[in-house]
């Protein structure tokens, strides 16, 4: 079998039998045995397989790649074969994490010499070691041509760029060993798709097979995982070994609230519970490791905490991407050290970078997927023996029931499946133009090459050719615009390469797929400056929809390049919350979890089971604390109640899409799909019903969308009946009913911009000069209505599959349709009623999330529930 999950571990004796004398004597002398993925992985290292190992942080799975390739190297250091080349290429996501490796190899490199040469009389060279980074300084990269680093410690960005090095190219044909770091963290996102096609020309240049290794913490499924590592040869799948150890770890979970009642508990009594629930947590623990989801939250917590005197101010601290690099670093080292008492996260410390001893993890809020939950609780408890301790505190009705399910699907062994982007042609665009400026190929040769990778295995001859044409200058209208060839192409030999004396700077300028997101400044239509927002947070406005910016509310009209128009409004709820950009989504697989939690809860209620055997039933299933055991019930008891009063049978679960018809106090009618997809799958059905819709009463819909479902407003005065618009949209006409949606948004012109420069349409650096991102938008905006007009452009079809693929989910929101056209899902219509049943609250005032209205917020989700238990009592 070309994939195979090893069964059997091999002997501990064959292990150090394997390993040079002095390597295993420096083995025994720092650890008392291996570890489980140590034990499975290095021999099957030893005899030049791919492996993928997954385990948990602290289970050394780090050394567990590097030992058989140390042990290799020394022996041909012995044997005076060891070349002035690069052997091992080793790739991680983070700069961070490079610079970590690397003081950690260096360390255990030079202590295995000096055991060779004084205990045993061996005579070996020094193994060098080499960082590549953007950061790497002009004479290091001299240094390294020179005497060229025998593991060489990179990025997925930094290789590509090498490939293309005339001088240090040479260099890496003697490479052997890739071993690519949190390969869970690439493998969702075109980085990862970029490193697929950067380790096909490594194997390419090399004129052999590389030994691919994979390290990865929690990830499912290991299978598709492999296969994005070692990708295909002669169409075949290549061999992997795949070390399952992800559950060796003991882990303790648990979920809480911090008071009984999350609807009439006033916000800031609740508020300061959570955090003297924290200060008592930090108090009996060394060291605490505080996650938020957003950047905004960590310094609110950092804040609060602080104000609590719960440790000295020394030994608390806050941790994020925002921050400068220098503040990251120094509290990481400080974390090391074992100084630090509290640090407070979003999503910076998730991945591997060493920081020491943490007892606990304490999650606020959601993570919104099982596999972040573990990740995040993994950084407790540093070893293999020790306990992953994590508890995770709950401060809304929905975060409840998602971590108290979280916590029984982890406990189960159950994780979200990775979503894996293909076919990404502004990706492959890039990398064309990097294989030109290596050599001439003829078109067959790049597919063959191309088509290695799992993400581009099923890629079209034709799709290909398209994409050499635009690069080829074959589409004559954009030189008006300076978007020149920057390779040839001869149709008569079919063969294409480079164009021009500066493509190689430009490519290496341009390399990469992460986009420059910079603030939009914000006017109104009379001019004034209002505020800032985050570009992430613009492309998801679209026109009248109501949002907050310092303290103040605004309908959106438009934007011109990075400026956004705005009118300020004194009446009206806001339709995007401020943080929603930087909110990660739930996961579709978590979503069908909770879906059948609720399905148990509902069938006790319905049988008559008693309040409290069910309390019992969810603390023991999900681990929760009474306080949250006992929201979790009360939240399933209103809803069972509510939609009983509407006279439904059946219940919002994982099998049942309850569609509401609720006429709010302003007139508007409002169809509420009940539905926990996530707001990836939400999305995507959401707009394609609201341009259905759109088109046939030529009104503009509000969209609310949630990771608990969506809802369209129509304007006061239409009406519409629910089942109609249900029949609209299936799961055939779905994707292109989702691309005429998305047209001519903010969403698509931003999106345009991060594809065309990837594809090395738009520039982000010119001989030297660095380009504006707000020219870089302005140049965008210009060309993609050319674009519009051209034939199949690849850049702009690239930019709609992104959005509707990889920023949403159209392929599982079509599973979903095509689950209802086979009676295996059902949508419930309820009849039309002027309250919204309690699971849908939440996504009726999600612009109140907004920190300012926090409290205002908390009296309208009151308000609302009381309402609805009056009219449930009234009917009883």
């Amino acid at each position: 079998m070309p994939l195979a999950t090893l069964k059997q571990a091999h002997k501990v004796e064959e292990i150090y039998g394997s390993m040079r004398p002095y390597v295993r004597e420096w083995f025994k002398r720092n650890f008392d045995s291996f570890t489980l993925p140590q034990i499975y992985a290095l021999p099957e290292i030893q005899k030049g397989k791919n492996v993928l190992i997954a385990a948990p942080t602290g289970s050394g799975k780090t050394l567990a790649a590097f030992l058989s390739i140390i042990n290799q190297l020394f022996l041909l250091s012995e044997e005076k074969r060891l070349e002035d080349s690069v052997y091992c290429v080793y790739i991680s996501p983070l700069r961070a994490l490079v610079n970590d490796i690397n003081k950690n190899l260096l360390i255990p490199l030079r202590e295995i010499k000096k055991i060779a040469e004084e205990d045993f009389r061996i005579r070996v060279q020094e193994i060098r070691i080499g960082v590549r980074t953007g950061d790497t300084t002009t004479q290091e990269r001299q240094r390294q041509l020179r005497k060229p680093p025998h593991i060489l410690v990179t990025t997925p960005e930094s290789i590509a760029i090498l490939l293309c090095a005339p001088k240090f190219r040479e260099k890496l044909k003697s490479t052997r060993w890739v071993i690519v770091d949190e390969i869970h963290e690439l493998a969702s996102s075109k980085r990862g798709v970029h490193l697929t096609l950067s380790l096909e020309r490594l194997e390419e240049l090399c004129g052999r097979e590389i030994v691919r290794i994979g390290l990865s913490a929690t990830i499912h499924p290991l299978d598709e995982v492999a296969r994005f590592l070692v990708g295909y040869k002669d169409s075949k799948e290549r061999d992997c070994i795949m070390v399952d150890a992800r559950f060796v770890k003991p882990t303790e979970l648990s979920a809480t609230s911090p008071v009984s009642d999350l609807v009439h508990t006033p916000a800031d009594y609740a508020t300061k519970k959570m955090y003297k629930r924290i200060r008592d947590l930090v108090k009996k623990h060394k060291t605490t490791l505080i996650f938020t989801n957003t950047r905004s939250g960590t310094e609110r917590v950092v804040y609060h905490l602080s104000k609590l005197n719960v440790v000295d101010a020394d030994e608390l601290a806050a941790h994020h991407s925002s921050l400068s690099r220098e503040i990251r670093h120094d509290v990481e080292e400080r974390l090391k050290e074992g100084r630090m008492r509290a640090v407070v996260t979003s999503t910076s410390l998730e991945l591997g970078i060493d920081i020491g001893s943490i007892d606990l993890v304490v999650q606020i809020g959601s993570p919104k997927s099982i596999s972040r939950c573990l990740q995040r609780i993994g950084r407790s408890g540093h070893t293999l023996e020790r306990l992953s301790k994590g508890i995770m505190i709950a401060m809304e009705r929905d975060d409840l029931v998602e971590d108290a399910v979280i916590v029984s699907e982890a406990l189960k062994g159950n994780l979200d499946k990775v979503y894996i982007p293909k076919l990404s042609l502004d990706v492959l665009a890039q990398h064309i133009v990097g294989m030109a400026i290596e050599r001439k190929w003829t078109v067959d040769e790049a597919y063959k090459l191309i088509t290695r990778s799992y993400c581009y295995h099923n890629l079209s001859k034709e799709d290909l050719r398209r994409v050499i044409k635009y690069l080829s200058g074959g589409y004559q209208s954009l030189e008006n615009f300076r978007v020149y060839g920057k390779i040839w192409y001869d149709e008569n030999d079919d063969t294409f390469g480079r164009r021009g004396a500066l493509l190689r700077v430009i490519y290496a300028t341009n390399i990469g797929t992460i986009p420059d997101e910079v603030a939009v400044r914000v006017f109104t239509t009379s001019g004034r400056w209002v505020g800032m927002i985050e570009e992430g947070f613009l492309e998801r406005l679209s026109k009248g929809d109501v949002f907050i910016l310092g303290g103040k509310t605004y309908e959106f009209k438009y934007a011109r390049g990075l400026r956004a128009y705005v009118v300020p409004i004194e009446k009206g709820k806001p339709t995007v919350p401020t943080w929603f950009s930087e909110m990660l989504p739930l996961s579709f697989d978590l979503g069908e979890a909770i879906g059948s939690f609720r399905s148990k809860i509902f069938r006790m209620i319905k049988n008559k089971v008693k309040s409290e055997d069910i309390e019992s039933f969810v603390a023991r299933e999900t681990r929760s604390d009474d306080y949250a055991s006992k929201a979790i019930v009360g939240y399933m008891k209103a809803e069972y109640d509510f939609i009983k009063l509407l006279g439904i049978d059946d219940f919002p679960d994982n099998k049942n899409i309850v569609v509401e018809n609720y006429l709010d106090q302003d007139g508007r009618q409002n169809i509420i799909f009940n539905c926990v997809f996530g707001r990836r799958v939400n999305d995507a059905l959401s707009r394609a019903y609201a341009h259905r819709l759109m088109m046939v009463i030529n009104r503009n819909i509000m969209v609310t969308v949630s990771d608990s479902g969506f809802m369209l407003t129509l304007p006061r005065g239409f009406r519409i009946n629910p089942s109609w618009l249900l029949n609209t949209i299936n799961s055939e006409n779905l994707r292109n009913e989702l691309i005429e949606a998305i047209k001519r948004t903010e969403m698509v012109k931003r999106r345009f911009r991060h594809c065309s420069t990837r594809a090395l349409m738009v520039l982000r650096n010119y001989k030297g000069h660095e380009i504006t991102v707000a020219r870089q938008q302005a140049n965008a905006q210009i060309l993609i209505n050319l674009c519009e007009e051209l034939d199949r452009f690849p850049v702009l079809e690239e930019t709609y599959r992104e959005i509707i693929e990889d920023l949403m989910d159209v392929s599982t929101a079509q599973n979903v349709l095509r689950d209802v056209e086979l009676g295996t899902r059902r949508f419930i219509v309820c009849p039309e009623f002027d309250l919204p049943s309690p699971f849908t609250h939440d996504l009726i005032l999600l612009g109140y999330s907004d920190v300012v209205l926090m409290a205002d917020k908390r009296a309208l989700l009151e308000s609302l529930y009381d309402s609805v238990m009056r009219r449930i009592k009234e009917k009883m």
